[in-house]
Formats: C-alpha cells, structure tokens, sequence
C-alpha cells in the first residue's frame, strides 16, 4: 500500500480559530490522508459548557431507564400473553442496551467527576446485565486510545490475512455470517477475538496492569451476585419465568451491542482505512469512525450513534455529543461523514451490516495504511479439510 503524504497546515480563520484546508475536489479526497488540523482545533471549536458533566443529570438518565425496565416487567407480569411477550423482549432488551450505554459512561468519567460515583452506579449498572465493569472499562479504554490501528484495537478490529487463512472454515463462517456475529458479546468477554489471548474476567490477562487486578476481581464478585441471583430465581420462580423475564431480553440487548459497536466502524459506503506504525495517529484512527442515525432509538440509547466525537473526546457527556458535534463539523470538513437519516427505526443499516460482512473479511499483513479484502471463498467447502 503506497504511503500518504502529509499536507500543509491550516490557515487562520478568525471565526474558529482555524478551518480546515479549502475544499479539494470530490474525486481528490481520500480519507487516509492525514487530515490538515489537530485535535486541539476541533476541541477549540466545542462550547465550554458541552465538557461539563452534571451528576444529577446523568443520575436522571439511570432513574428513568430503571423505572422504565421495571415498567416494562410488570406490564410482562401482568398481560402475560403471547401476543405481549415478543414487544416486551424487544422493548427490554433495548432498555438493557440502554444501561449498558449509561454504565460505558461511567467507565469514560463522562457520567460524573467523582469516581466513587461511577464505579458504585457503573457497578450496578453493568452487573445487572452481566457485564464486568472495569474488565470492560478497561478493555474499552484499549479500543479507544488505539482505534483504528489493526495491530493494538480492541473491539471489532480486522483480522490480518496470516491469521485469517489460519482459521479454520467453520469458524470464519460464525465469524460472519449474519446474525450469528451478533451473539459475540459472552464469547468476547471470556477469550476475546482471534489472536489476541486473554479474559475479562481474569485479572492476570495483558490488557490489565498490575495495579489494576483488584479492580477487576472487584468486579467479577459483582458479576458473580448477579449470576447467583439469576441462578436462585431459576429456583423460586423457574427457569422458564426467568428466561421469558431476562434471559431473552439478554440476547436482545447483546445484539443491539454487537450491532452498534459493529456499525461504528465498518460498513460505510466506502472503504474506510486501518493503521499501523507511524502512519496511526489517535486523531486519524477516530476519523475512520462512522456516525449513525437510529431513528427513535437515538433519544433512548443516548445518542452513542453519535459516535466521531465521542471517540476523540469520551469525556464529553452524552447529552452534549449532538452540540459537540455540530460545533466540530466546520473544522472536521470532508473528514466528517453525515450519517444517512433513518426513519422510526433504523432498517437501513441491516443492508450495511450485511454487505461488510460478507466484504471486509481481513487485511494486508504488510502495509501501514491497509483496507479490508474479501475471501471469494469463504463460503465455498474445502474439500480438503473434509477429508
């Protein structure tokens, strides 16, 4: 892959300080360019006011999801139809989702300035839908300081072709084919992705320091209430009422994950770069991330589809990220990719999730500035492993 050169620095607005080079022509652009502003001018161009984080605003966004899944268990209670069920699946696993987003800020430091805060809410938030919370607090935090580079991503990161041809065919069929990488949530949390060793839940793993090991013991004693929770009301209420009340809605919510985080970094229309090297830069790597639009779910998953600044700047609280954004867009230019608008619910991006995969399958093992190929193969039986 040919490297990119870097062009010249900005010139001086006097509006926002800098603005981003003149327009090139539309079939000039090419996105794995470095871009011609730095970090600190789009952070320039964000209102002071959007870093500010208000703990009792953040505390209203859990009241009103709790009370919302506690709604939505005793309508389950009461109608208990089967003509009910499936909207209430649906329903609560999206407010699961929602949780999960509200306990991701936690680990972000968005939620609050007080610490304790975020642990004890992303604690009960997190481990009430089996999630570890600094085990993924701090496995995200890898995805972030390194999004975009092939070699030290975290979450969703491309498979270089060596270990890609080294799987064998079944795995790279549950690898993608639609729904089944939709399920990957549980399996990620115990052993991660192919060729990357390690558990959320073992504190010995490599994405952990030293000092960060209790944290994550910490952590897996909630996890583990939970669990026997769950695994108690089996035996009070059976396993079939708690299946119908959480277990399903569980799936529900590991899709709406394993789909967002999927759609944040690939399936746009065009190819969008990965790095390695010195070709990765914090700010190249959170341009390749993609904005979403989720239609009526936005409001109640908290806007994450707001996704390019909230990877660059994970400090700025959620209510703030629509602002945030508006206000970077003049620097960001062409770098900025405005998300297709989607109707009540966001039908549009199945098609998407789709196509990538059955498109973006691995990248170059050489090469800083790489983009996913395709196995023409992949669904084809090798015989020769049959036999």
């Amino acid at each position: 892959m040919k490297q990119q050169q870097y062009k010249d620095t900005p010139i001086l607005n006097g509006v926002n300080g800098f603005h981003a080079k003149e327009e090139e022509e539309e079939e000039d652009f090419d996105l794995s360019n470095p871009p011609p502003f730095n970090i600190g001018q789009i952070r320039a161009a964000i209102p002071k006011h959007c870093w500010v984080k208000n703990p009792w605003r953040s505390l209203t966004y859990v009241f009103r999801d709790v009370v919302v899944v506690f709604a939505l268990a005793a309508a389950a209670f009461y109608f208990n139809s089967w003509l009910f069920w499936p909207l209430y699946w649906f329903a609560q696993g999206t407010m699961f989702w929602a949780i999960f987003v509200l306990g991701h800020d936690c680990g972000h430091g968005s939620f609050s300035n007080n610490s304790s805060l975020n642990n004890v809410v992303g604690h009960l938030l997190h481990s009430s839908i089996l999630v570890p919370y600094h085990g993924w607090r701090i496995s995200h935090r890898t995805h972030h300081q390194n999004h975009g580079n092939v070699e030290k991503d975290e979450s969703w990161v491309p498979l270089p072709e060596k270990i890609y041809k080294e799987m064998d065919l079944s795995t790279r069929i549950l690898r993608y084919s639609v729904p089944l990488p939709m399920f990957a949530l549980p399996f990620y949390l115990w052993w991660r992705s192919p060729g990357k060793e390690g558990s959320h839940f073992n504190p010995n793993s490599d994405f952990f320091a030293p000092h960060e090991r209790k944290a994550v013991l910490t952590s897996n004693f909630c996890f583990s209430i939970m669990a026997l929770l769950l695994l108690y009301s089996c035996f009070v209420f059976g396993p079939v009422q708690v299946l119908k009340f959480y277990g399903i809605p569980y799936l529900v919510f590991v899709m709406w994950l394993d789909f967002v985080t999927y759609m944040h970094h690939h399936g746009h229309e065009e190819k969008l770069p990965w790095y390695r090297g010195k070709e990765w830069s914090y700010l190249r790597g959170g341009l390749t991330t993609v904005d979403r639009d989720y239609g009526w779910i936005n409001n109640i998953h908290h806007d994450i589809g707001t996704h390019v600044i909230h990877h660059l700047f994970p400090q700025i609280p959620h209510y703030h990220l629509i602002e945030a954004t508006k206000a970077a867009k003049p620097v960001l230019g062409k770098y900025y990719r405005e998300p297709k608008k989607s109707g009540p619910f966001p039908f549009h991006l199945f098609s998407n999730l789709v196509r990538s995969m059955s498109e973006d399958h691995y990248v170059s093992d050489i090469g800083d500035i790489v983009f996913y190929q395709t196995d023409p193969d992949i669904y084809k039986v090798d015989k020769s492993k049959l036999n």
